[in-house]
């Protein structure tokens, strides 16, 4: 892409976002990715990416790292607040001299320096700790840093995108985050939502996962609707990350074909003992039952509609006879056409 285009087609700006591994297939975040397709034009402003761990911060600030005609050419380098001791921290960030302290044994570049021209990831900048905080807003608001051992300053040319797995707000009225520096950070500030909030998004994330990580085992060409109706029923808590980590393991698993199905999640390693596997019936239970509770639906309502959608999604499988569906649903062919029948169920593909 040679020039960013202030008038761009929804479909247009999914592509160039998921060109660097930000996927979605719905307009739900298109408001979102307009925000940051914009902001990659405007170099020098700071973004502020707020959103739960694994919902893909990093992934959306390399995007817009990589759509920054000025910096794409430059280097983006990431650091993680939350791993940092503050005694090293400083060091990091701003690099020392030799002989500057105790252990500095040769000359050390800081962050700002190397990423020059370029981009600097600040991830989770809500684990920052105070006094680094101070010294991070005198750097924003001067663009000068000086090296540990020093006497002069250096100037620096840095976009910094700064990500908060907590609302930073919230940190700044309970005095554990410095109000001056968020408002120096919060110039553009985007929200990425829970995966929970975004399901019309799994069936393209999971694809584009087994796609990502085919050496693992061969290409995969689909994903099964059974599949994808399960998955929808969990909850994610580690949002798109976790999602990838389990597609991970059906690949590893996988012995044969080319589409990932309701069998390749249900097959585990043969050395995991059964405190390791997931109750899934459990947590289906759990969600019918935040639903009766929660929603008010009555119980035979909600037994009607998860059986039906669980006969639903059997029978969209395609390419299998009702005798095979039945026997993947360890039920007679009698039962299964007696439930087709109460539900008013039609398959695909019926043979």
């Amino acid at each position: 892409m040679d020039q960013i285009n202030p008038i761009i087609t929804n479909e247009a700006l999914r592509g160039a976002f998921h060109d660097f591994g930000f996927v979605t297939g719905s307009d739900a975040l298109v408001p979102l990715l307009r925000q940051a397709y914009k902001a990659a034009s405007v170099s020098d402003i700071t973004v502020l990416l707020e959103g739960e761990t694994g919902t893909g911060k990093q992934i959306l600030a390399y995007s817009i790292h990589c759509l920054d005609q000025k910096r794409r050419d430059f280097r983006f380098i990431t650091m993680h607040c939350g791993t940092l001791s503050e005694s090293l921290a400083e060091s990091e960030l701003f690099g020392h001299l030799k002989g500057a302290f105790t252990g500095a044994i040769a000359p050390r570049k800081g962050l700002f320096q190397a990423a020059q021209g370029g981009t600097l990831f600040l991830d989770d900048i809500n684990d920052l700790p105070l006094q680094l905080q101070v010294k991070l807003l005198d750097v924003l608001q001067r663009g000068a840093v000086r090296t540990i051992g020093a006497d002069l300053e250096t100037q620096v040319n840095v976009r910094i995108i700064a990500a908060s797995n907590q609302p930073l707000k919230p940190l700044v009225q309970h005095h554990l985050f410095r109000a001056d520096l968020y408002h120096r950070l919060n110039v553009v500030s985007l929200f990425l939502p829970p995966l929970r909030n975004r399901m019309q998004d799994l069936a393209s994330l999971a694809l584009a996962f087994a796609q990502r990580h085919s050496d693992i085992y061969r290409p995969i060409d689909c994903v099964e609707p059974a599949l994808i109706s399960f998955l929808q029923s969990l909850t994610f808590p580690g949002n798109a990350r976790e999602l990838e980590n389990d597609v991970r393991r059906m690949l590893f698993s996988k012995s044969e074909g080319t589409s990932l199905g309701l069998a390749d999640w249900h097959h585990r390693p043969a050395e995991l003992g059964a405190e390791d596997r997931p109750d899934l019936l459990g947590e289906a239970a759990d969600r019918i039952w935040g639903a009766i509770s929660g929603q008010g639906i009555p119980y035979a309502q909600a037994i009607h509609q998860l059986e039906r959608r669980v006969l639903q999604a059997a029978l969209n499988v395609g390419g299998r006879t009702r005798k095979e569906v039945a026997q993947m649903l360890r039920t007679s062919e009698r039962t299964l056409y007696h439930k087709i029948r109460t539900h008013e169920l039609r398959q695909h593909h019926d043979s």
